[in-house]
C-alpha cells in the first residue's frame, strides 16, 4: 500500500515538475488552478441500510460506494476517515455510523481505496472483506475477515454476485524507490456486480486494457475519468464509455480532493458532455445522493 501524499510528491519529481521545491510550492499557492468540485454532500444514516424493492448506488466520494441490493448491502473503496490528503468533500456517513455490511470489496492497496482506518472501524460490522490475493494478505495482517480472489473469480454475496475483472495499475514499478516489492498487475482488480435489478462494474483504478472493450453492457459503470496515464486516461475513459453507449455513467475519482496538480483526481464533468454517445447516462452525483440502478435496453 503506498501513502498519497508521497505518490503525489514522487510523481512530481520523476515528470521533472520539481526542480527547486520550496519555489514550486510558492508557485502553487499563488496560483492554484481550478478543480471541479463535488456537489454538496447528502449524508445517510441507517435508512440507507434497511431493505427496499431495488438496487440503491451511493457513491462516498473518492472512488468508493456503498450499494444496498433489495437489504444486500455492500460497499466498494469505502474511504470514510483518515485521509492523507485535504479534502473538499464531507464524507456522507462516519465509520462508526455504519450498521451492517454483507460484505466489502477492495480493488487494490493505495489508502485512497484501501482506507486501514475505515476497514479496521467497520470490522465488526462487515461480514467479509473481498479483494485480490494481494491486498487480502495485507487485510488478513489487521486480523479482518477476509477473503482473497484472482481475477475472473466470482463472489457470492446473498443475492449479489461480484467478478474480479483485470486491471493494470503496477505503477510503483514505474518509480525506482517506490517500493522494495515488485507489483504485479493481478495485485488490482475491478468488480463485476451483478445484482437482480442490473449489472453495476466498478472497473477500479486502471490502464485501459482491450478486454475492458468487450465485455457485455453493464447497467450502470462507476466511472473514473482523470487524464491519469496509470487511470484509463480521459481519452482512454471516453473510448470506454462509448464502447457501452447505453450504460449510466455515475462519475467518481474526481471533486474530492484539494490536490489541483495532481490528474488522477482532477476529473471534470463538463468535458465529458460533448464527447460521450448518449451524455444524459452522464450521473454527476453528490456523495451520499441515492442513484436507482435500471436495467437498459440492448
Amino acid at each position: 500500500m503506498y501513502n498519497l501524499s508521497k505518490l503525489f510528491l514522487t510523481v512530481f519529481l520523476f515528470s521533472g515538475l520539481i526542480i527547486n521545491a520550496q519555489s514550486n510550492t510558492d508557485s502553487l499557492i499563488k496560483a492554484k488552478k481550478y478543480q471541479a468540485k463535488a456537489p454538496k454532500t447528502q449524508p445517510f444514516g441507517k435508512e440507507a441500510f434497511q431493505k427496499s424493492k431495488n438496487t440503491t448506488i451511493r457513491w462516498l466520494g473518492m472512488a468508493g460506494f456503498l450499494i444496498n441490493s433489495r437489504g444486500t448491502t455492500i460497499m466498494v473503496d469505502p474511504l470514510l476517515e483518515g485521509f492523507d490528503m485535504p479534502l473538499l468533500i464531507n464524507f456522507p456517513i462516519k465509520t462508526n455510523a455504519v450498521p451492517y455490511l454483507d460484505a466489502v470489496f477492495i480493488t487494490h492497496a493505495d489508502n485512497d481505496h484501501f482506507s486501514v482506518p475505515t476497514n479496521v472501524g467497520m470490522a465488526k460490522v462487515v461480514k467479509s472483506y473481498h479483494s485480490t490475493q494481494y491486498v487480502d494478505s495485507l487485510m488478513k495482517n489487521l486480523n479482518l475477515q477476509s477473503f482473497g480472489h484472482n481475477i475472473g473469480d466470482t463472489v457470492k454475496v446473498k443475492n449479489i454476485t461480484a467478478r474480479l475483472t483485470p486491471a493494470d495499475h503496477a505503477y510503483q514499478n514505474a518509480y525506482p524507490g517506490m517500493s522494495p516489492r515488485w507489483f504485479k498487475n493481478e495485485d488490482a482488480c475491478g468488480f463485476w456486480i451483478d445484482t437482480p435489478d442490473g449489472t453495476i462494474w466498478h472497473p477500479g483504478d486502471t490502464r485501459l486494457l482491450p478486454e475492458h472493450l468487450t465485455m457485455k453492457s453493464p447497467d450502470a459503470i462507476l466511472f473514473d475519468f482523470s487524464d491519469s496515464e496509470w487511470h484509463f486516461t480521459f481519452n482512454g475513459a471516453v473510448k470506454l464509455a462509448n464502447a457501452y453507449p447505453n450504460a449510466q455513467l455515475v462519475l467518481c475519482h474526481w471533486g474530492s480532493v484539494d490536490s489541483p496538480d495532481f490528474s488522477p483526481f482532477n476529473g471534470d464533468p463538463k468535458k465529458l458532455y460533448e464527447v460521450i454517445v448518449n451524455p444524459e447516462r452522464i450521473k454527476v452525483v453528490a456523495p451520499g445522493e441515492p442513484f436507482i440502478l435500471k436495467k437498459i435496453m440492448k
